[in-house]
C-alpha cells in the first residue's frame, strides 16, 4: 500500500472518530447512561418531536407609539412654559387610529417661530404644520414612524427570549414570522407549564414611578365630583389596591395619577426578590445612574407630595416623599413567592415596548411527538436499507464501497448536528432521507462514468480515474446549487423549514467529502489489492 493512500485512509477513520464524538460524546461523559441517551443531551429535538407550544403573537405597535407621543406632550408643556409660549390646550385627538398625532391649540401667531424652534430642536422626528384657528398639528415623520414599530418588534423578540431563557426552556424558536405585520413566532419545546410560560411573556411589567394627585376614591365618578367633574388634561384615573371601604363594587381603589413619568422600567438597573419592612413578599428595585439622578431630581422638587408606584397601568402604593429619594425602592403588594420571584425576572429583562395578542395556539403532545420520531426514524431507516440493498445488488462489489460511503455520510451529518447543538425537527428527519439521495446520486453518476470508462476499453485504474475526474464536475454542480437553494430556506424560513434546511446542508456537505474523497480512496485500497488486469467489480 503506497504512502498516499494510507495517510487517506488514516485522515478517514481520525474524521469518523471525531464525528462519532460529535453524536455520542465521550464516554466519561455518559455518567452511566449508555450511548443511546447520550444522543439526546447532544443533538436536540425540535417541538414536533419533543413536544411543546407553538405560538404566533402580534405586537401591538401603536402602544409603542403612544408612549412617545405622550412623552411629547409633555416635553412640550414644560419647553413652551420656559420659552413663555401661551396655548389652550395639547391634545390627541385620536391615539387609536393616529397615535403619533398631537394637536396644540391656542398659540398666537407672534409666537408661532418659537413653537416651530422647539419642534425642530428638541423633536427631530416630528413634523409640524399649521391649521385653523391657530392650532398646530404634530406627527411624527413616516420613516422614523416606521422605524419605531420596528424596533417594538425587535425589543419585543429581545425581551421574550430573555425570559424564556430565565425559565430555563431549551431550544426555543423565538423570531419574527414572515407571514404577518409585526407578528412573532414562539416554539417552546418541552414546556411543562404553559400557562405560566404565557403569563411570563405577555405581562407587560412595566414600571412607572409618578406622582399622585389625589385619592384614593371609592370610584371613578367619586374622583370626577372631587374635580368639579373634569379632570386635569395632565392627568388620569387609575386602578389600585383594595384599601379599607375606598373600593367599588368590583373591589378596586382609584388613584388620579399623573400622565408624565419619573422613572420608568427603562431606568432599572436591577429587580430582586425581597421582603417588606413587614416581613411580606416584596419586589426591591436598583435604578441606574442615569435613572437615579431623574428621581432625585424628582423627588428634590415634591418633597410632601405623594408618589405612586405604577405597574401594568395599576397602582401598587402611594407614599409621600418625605426626603430626596436617589436610586432604591421596594414594589409592596399582595404578592406569593413565586410572584415576586416572576415579576423581578420580568423586570429585570426588561419591559415589553407594546402589549402582545395571541393569533394562534397549537400545543404538541409528548406522546404525539414520540409517534412522529418512531415514524420518521421507521421511514430513514427503511429507506436507508433500500438504498442499500439496490447499491450492492446493482453495482455489485463498487455497491459495497457506495454503502460504506453512505453510512459515514449518516455519520458526519449527525455528528455535525451534535457539535453545533442543531435541533432536530420532523422535516429535519426528511432532510436526512433526502441527503442519502443525493449521496446515492452522486455514486450513481461516478459508477456509470467508470463503467463508461471500461466498455471503451480503458483499464480500471484508468477507468476509475476517468470517471472521478469527469464526474466531480456534475456533483459540485448540483450540490451548490442545493445548498443555495437550502441557504434561502434557512434564511427566510420558520423554525421547521430551518430544521430541513439544517440537516440538508450538513448532509450535502458530508456527501462531497464520503462521495468522492472516501469513494475514491476505497477504490484506490480495492485496486492496490488485485493482480494487474484483474477485472474490477461494478
Amino acid at each position: 500500500m503506497n504512502k498516499n493512500l494510507t495517510w487517506k485512509l488514516v485522515l478517514i477513520l481520525a474524521i469518523m472518530l471525531v464525528f462519532t464524538l460529535g453524536i455520542f460524546g465521550a464516554p466519561w461523559s455518559w455518567g452511566g447512561r449508555g450511548p443511546l441517551a447520550a444522543i439526546t443531551d447532544r443533538i436536540h429535538l425540535g417541538l414536533d418531536l419533543k413536544g411543546g407550544t407553538h405560538l404566533i403573537l402580534q405586537v401591538q405597535v401603536n402602544d409603542a407609539v403612544n408612549v412617545d407621543s405622550d412623552n411629547v406632550v409633555a416635553r412640550l408643556k414644560e419647553d413652551m412654559r420656559a420659552r413663555k409660549i401661551n396655548y389652550v390646550e395639547i391634545t390627541k385627538p385620536d391615539p387609536v387610529n393616529r397615535p403619533d398625532m398631537v394637536v396644540i391649540k391656542g398659540v398666537a401667531p407672534e409666537q408661532r417661530s418659537d413653537l416651530q424652534s422647539i419642534v425642530s430642536d428638541r423633536l427631530p422626528e416630528y413634523n409640524i404644520s399649521s391649521g385653523a384657528e391657530n392650532s398646530y398639528t404634530i406627527t411624527m415623520k413616516p420613516q422614523s414612524l416606521a422605524d419605531l414599530k420596528n424596533r417594538a418588534v425587535a425589543q419585543a423578540i429581545e425581551t421574550i427570549r430573555n425570559r424564556i431563557d430565565s425559565l430555563g426552556v431549551s431550544e426555543p424558536v423565538i423570531q419574527e414570522h414572515g407571514l404577518g405585520q409585526y407578528q412573532i413566532l414562539v416554539q417552546l419545546p418541552g414546556v411543562d407549564d404553559p400557562a405560566r410560560v404565557k403569563e411570563i411573556m405577555q405581562s407587560t411589567a412595566m414600571l412607572e414611578i409618578k406622582q399622585s394627585l389625589g385619592g384614593p376614591y371609592s370610584s371613578q365618578q367619586q374622583a370626577l365630583q372631587d374635580k368639579g367633574g373634569v379632570l386635569p388634561p395632565d392627568a388620569v384615573l387609575m386602578p389600585g389596591r383594595s384599601i379599607g371601604s375606598t373600593r367599588d363594587e368590583n373591589g378596586e381603589t382609584w388613584y388620579l395619577i399623573s400622565r408624565a413619568s419619573a422613572v420608568t422600567g427603562r431606568d432599572l438597573r436591577d429587580a430582586q426578590a425581597s421582603r417588606d419592612e413587614n416581613g411580606q413578599p416584596a419586589v426591591k428595585f436598583t435604578l441606574s445612574g442615569e435613572g437615579g439622578r431623574k428621581f432625585y431630581s424628582f423627588t428634590s422638587a415634591h418633597v410632601g407630595d405623594n408618589l405612586a408606584v405604577v405597574l401594568d397601568n395599576k397602582v401598587q402604593e402611594v407614599a409621600v416623599i418625605r426626603d430626596a429619594i436617589r436610586d432604591n425602592g421596594v414594589i409592596n403588594g399582595k404578592f406569593t413567592e413565586q410572584q415576586t420571584r416572576d415579576l423581578s425576572m420580568v423586570l429585570r429583562s426588561g419591559a415589553l415596548p407594546a402589549s402582545i395578542k395571541y393569533l394562534e395556539e397549537r400545543t404538541v403532545g409528548p406522546s404525539l411527538g414520540a409517534d412522529s420520531i418512531r415514524s420518521g426514524v421507521r421511514a430513514a431507516i427503511v429507506g436507508m436499507l433500500a438504498v442499500l440493498i439496490f447499491m450492492l445488488i446493482y453495482y455489485r462489489g463498487a455497491g459495497i464501497n457506495a454503502d460504506i460511503a453512505l453510512i459515514l455520510n449518516l455519520i458526519i451529518l449527525l455528528g455535525f448536528m451534535g457539535y453545533f447543538g442543531a435541533v432536530l425537527t420532523l422535516p429535519g428527519i426528511a432532510g436526512v432521507i433526502l441527503t442519502v439521495g443525493m449521496g446515492v446520486d452522486s455514486n450513481v453518476l461516478i459508477f456509470e462514468r467508470i463503467r463508461e470508462e471500461l466498455r471503451n476499453g480503458k483499464t480500471p485504474p484508468s477507468a476509475v480515474e476517468q470517471g472521478f475526474s469527469h464526474a466531480w464536475i456534475t456533483i459540485v454542480d448540483t450540490h451548490v446549487t442545493t445548498i443555495v437553494s437550502a441557504a434561502i430556506l434557512f434564511i427566510f424560513g420558520t423554525g421547521p423549514v430551518r430544521g430541513f434546511a439544517t440537516t440538508l446542508v450538513f448532509g450535502l456537505a458530508a456527501n462531497l467529502f464520503t462521495a468522492v474523497f472516501v469513494s475514491r480512496a476505497i477504490f484506490d485500497w480495492v485496486l492496490s489489492r488485485k493482480q494487474r488486469g484483474e477485472a474490477l467489480s461494478i
